[in-house]
């Protein structure tokens, strides 16, 4: 898989996660089975403005730091689950790439 086949790979997997779901860098990589949390967020850096971005989270339920307002604001749009300590509830959040 060249460099243009992964990021399409990335985008495609953000595109399938459903509203008021969420998953990680590390799940996406484990799924593709190339780079690992690292190299997706730098392809949702780079090329994620299209796709469902905020729906890509860090492991421990935080939102990308950079967009962490607007990320918030869809999630509670979507009716995302969140815990009282302000992260994403990853428990009844986390969708598993298939």
């Amino acid at each position: 898989m060249d460099e243009d086949e992964y990021v399409e790979a990335v985008l495609s997997v953000v595109e399938r996660i459903p509203a008021g779901r969420v998953t990680t860098y590390g799940a996406i990589a484990e799924h593709l089975g190339r780079g690992g949390p690292r190299q997706v967020g730098r392809v949702m850096s780079m090329y994620g403005g299209p796709v469902p971005w905020w729906r890509v989270v860090r492991a421990d339920g935080s939102p990308p730091e950079c967009h962490e307002g607007e990320a918030v604001a869809h999630h509670r749009a979507e009716g995302t689950p969140f815990r009282r300590s302000g992260k994403l509830d990853m428990a009844a959040a986390f969708w598993q790439p298939t």
